[in-house]
């Protein structure tokens, strides 16, 4: 079991923990329909990725009603 030699200050221990914090999002603006998406994904409410189509949008898909 480790037991420590010396106490750590509170100094000490918070300037160790300086580099910890999370860095904020970067959102991008969409080309095709300018919503916010991250930056190198798929945008979520279109579907376009690099001024292309690649996931099909839920209302451009027919389904048929004897396949479910």
């Amino acid at each position: 079991m480790a037991v420590q030699q010396n106490k750590v200050s509170k100094s000490r221990r918070n300037n160790r923990r300086a580099h910890d914090a999370l860095s904020a999002a970067n959102p991008n603006e969409c080309d095709n329909c300018g919503e916010l998406k991250r930056p190198h994904h798929v945008c979520p409410s279109c579907g376009h990725y690099a001024e292309r189509e690649v996931v099909a949008a839920a209302d451009e898909i027919d389904l048929d009603e004897d396949a479910a």
